[in-house]
């Protein structure tokens, strides 16, 4: 059996990258569930009236772009993929994925419910 061979920093870069994957991944999230429902939700490109078409392409630039790292991270930055038995299956780096999702949701809940960025004024 052949050792992986890592590259001084592989690792932590890896999982950072899983991490920022899945804080992407779930931002996504709220953007596409805010233009399915046809919705308002704050975006950097659109401001606090973003409108469901530009909900609908931030959340699917948040998606690709999660995917794509954790396509990367995956493989394994400076790591030599597949050259151990069992490679195929995942590493600290889900945890790390999993972690990034977790925070970004949590920050989501506790700010959302504070702050009430996309809530609609009562009426009266």
């Amino acid at each position: 059996m052949t050792a992986a061979r890592v590259r001084p920093g592989g690792r932590g870069r890896a999982r950072t990258g899983a991490f920022v994957a899945g804080l992407l991944c779930a931002n996504s999230l709220p953007h596409l569930a805010t233009a399915a429902a046809g919705r308002c939700h704050l975006t950097p490109i659109g401001g606090a009236e973003s409108s469901r078409g530009i909900n609908a392409a931030w959340g699917a630039a948040n998606l690709i772009g999660g995917l794509a790292l954790i396509a990367h991270s995956a493989r394994g930055e400076g790591l030599s993929a597949g050259s151990v038995r069992g490679e195929e299956r995942w590493d600290s780096r889900l945890v790390a994925f999993d972690l990034g999702a977790a925070v970004f949701a949590a920050w989501m809940a506790a700010s959302e419910a504070t702050l009430q960025v996309n809530w609609s004024p009562p009426e009266d």
